[in-house]
């Protein structure tokens, strides 16, 4: 099941180098214990319009946690930088912006026999160049450990999750995102997975193929 998981994450680029109406994300969680009671939060999400290589979002995300119990209730303040290439309307032409974000997040964990429910609730102050923008997300995501009553190491896991993005004022949906895909618990401090995720906004729907890497340490 390693070597399975090791070739998803390292199959060649010409493997995927073609067009198509399904983009990949290539993610990075890592979580750094600094104490007790304080943890430092960090990730990279590279997302493609295409399998990859045409860039869409290159994102850099961080943050000092506080736990107000032990694995679990978590309080954050984070920093992100958001680098974006969009397409202009329905034309091969594109553009580019950055983005500053400031965010303020809770986190909380309920765990019954081999299921795991988290709850994310996020607050973000987004900053462009010539405009402000505040943002509220829910984050509900489920883990169902398969080949062991709970999730330990050398487990294979189920996983899925949805989030919904508001705006505070203008369009009051932004988006949503639904996602569904299976990951294996390597050892307490490494989590590999593959899932498919769909995110819809007003104007339109796209699916997007998922690789992600968790590392606490």
């Amino acid at each position: 099941m390693k070597l399975i998981f090791a070739l998803l994450f390292l199959m060649p680029v010409s493997l995927l180098a073609q067009s198509t109406d399904v983009g990949n994300w290539m993610i990075y969680f890592g979580d750094k214990k600094i104490s007790e009671k304080w943890n430092w939060h960090h990730e990279v999400q590279y997302r493609n319009f295409n399998a990859i290589g045409d860039t869409e979002q290159l994102l850099l995300r961080t943050g000092i946690g506080y736990n107000l119990s032990e694995n679990n209730n978590n309080l954050l303040l984070g920093y992100g930088f958001i680098y974006s290439e969009p397409y202009i309307g329905d034309t091969d032409a594109k553009t580019q912006f950055n983005e500053h974000r400031i965010y303020q997040q809770f986190i909380t964990r309920q765990t019954s026999g081999r299921v795991a429910f988290q709850h994310r609730y996020r607050f973000e102050q987004r900053f462009f160049e010539d405009d402000t923008r505040l943002r509220l997300r829910y984050f509900l995501g489920i883990t169902v450990a398969l080949n062991h009553n709970q999730l330990v190491d050398n487990t294979v896991y189920l996983s899925a999750y949805n989030e919904l993005f508001v705006n505070t004022e203008q369009t009051v949906f932004d988006r949503n995102r639904l996602y569904g895909g299976v990951g294996y618990r390597i050892s307490k401090n490494v989590r590999t997975e593959i899932g498919y995720m769909n995110q819809r906004t007003n104007t339109v729907s796209r699916n997007q193929l998922n690789l992600i890497a968790f590392v606490n340490f």
